[in-house]
């Protein structure tokens, strides 16, 4: 008796509820058409930093969906360069973050090229520079082979495991794989987003390697709905939304892999949760609007690269309190240096003392005229 989909015969002739979706899709795509509509009336610099936005958002969530947690600066400053952005603060970046960052690129970027196993091989070589995963040493850039027994998803502690899932034997990895790049390659004639759910779905339980499937998994996602948005810019991010939905993303898998070939649940749900990252999305174009309003009201009265850096990253979103320690430290000065600085930009109305109080000052960004 079968206990997960893969082990029904032809699996993968997934079947839906129409008359449950139709509706969720109109919808899906109504929001779709605002999002384009309000992003036709910004000029290019601010599509850049509007994509630049969410690919970082897009980057730092899928790996913390894994558990791995990036730099939010060295994965900005990563996709920057690769877009060739002339922006500021710039800084090196880690291996391990420039392979998540280029599989995304090359997967926006290349959205209408061939999905072909090399290519999938060269996104999982990214993300495994070093050939490990953490402390352990995995196959890369090839199907897994399981030698130590099968591929589970497990929690709990040794000897009391839950075993939430099991992949298809490896020895059916290369068939299933096959039928999968086919199917991805091929298939015109359905909705992109029930297809990029579909992807989703299908190469997560097939499971093709030892580490890094959620990821790719997710990529081909961002990589169909690219081509469903018809440009090879992002401005919303399902890994964000799924990073938050994450115990909910775990269980829905879960029951679709443990059912039949109705995954009418599991598109539900990828839709449902498509429609809060685009609707999301509407507060990365409020900042980068702001921003823009921002620097055009005060950007010729900053003085220096210190206080623009600092400003920028209150911008984008500053986390705590911003004081003339944290000054000091993020820019590597003295505190009097630091104090200048913010003593120069409260001079001129910049920068506002904050009123929540504490046990020292803290300052915010004067945003009272500025609007979107």
């Amino acid at each position: 008796m079968a206990i997960y989909i893969h082990q029904l015969k032809n699996w993968t002739h997934f079947i839906w509820d129409n008359d449950v979706l139709i509706h969720k899709l109109a919808h899906v795509r109504n929001v779709q058409g605002k999002l384009v509509g309000k992003l036709e009336i910004l000029g290019f610099d601010l599509k850049e930093e509007a994509n630049l936005l969410t690919l970082t958002e897009d980057v730092i969530k899928s790996s913390a969906i894994e558990g791995e947690q990036l730099d939010k600066d060295q994965v900005r400053s990563s996709i920057a360069r690769r877009l060739g952005l002339d922006i500021s603060g710039l800084i090196p970046s880690d291996r391990n973050v420039d392979g998540v960052v280029e599989m995304m690129i090359d997967a926006v970027n290349n959205a209408l090229l061939p999905l072909t196993e090399e290519r999938l091989f060269n996104w999982h070589a990214a993300l495994f520079p070093t050939g490990r995963s953490g402390m352990y040493k995995i196959q890369v850039a090839q199907w897994r082979e399981d030698i130590d027994g099968p591929m589970q998803v497990v929690s709990g502690p040794l000897g009391r495991e839950n075993i939430h899932f099991q992949a298809p034997d490896s020895k059916n990895v290369s068939n299933e794989m096959r039928d999968f790049l086919k199917w991805f390659n091929e298939q015109q004639n359905l909705d992109t987003v029930l297809k990029a759910a579909i992807a989703h779905f299908w190469f997560v339980t097939i499971h093709p390697f030892d580490d890094g499937n959620g990821r790719i998994a997710r990529t081909l996602g961002d990589m169909i709905l690219t081509k469903a948005d018809g440009n090879n810019k992002r401005f919303y991010s399902m890994s964000s939304q799924i990073r938050q939905n994450r115990k909910e993303y775990y269980e829905v898998l879960e029951h679709t892999q443990k059912g039949d070939q109705d995954i009418t649940k599991w598109l539900l749900w990828f839709c449902d949760n498509l429609l809060l990252a685009i609707e999301n999305a509407e507060q990365i174009l409020t900042k980068v609007i702001q921003k823009h309003h921002f620097y055009r009201l005060f950007g010729s009265r900053i003085e220096n690269e210190r206080q623009k850096k600092i400003i920028t990253m209150m911008l984008d979103g500053f986390e705590g309190k911003l004081n003339t320690t944290k000054w000091a430290k993020i820019n590597k000065v003295s505190t009097d240096t630091a104090l200048r600085d913010i003593n120069d930009l409260l001079k001129k109305n910049i920068l506002l003392k904050s009123i929540s109080g504490g046990r020292s000052t803290s300052y915010e960004l004067n945003l009272k005229n500025i609007t979107d």
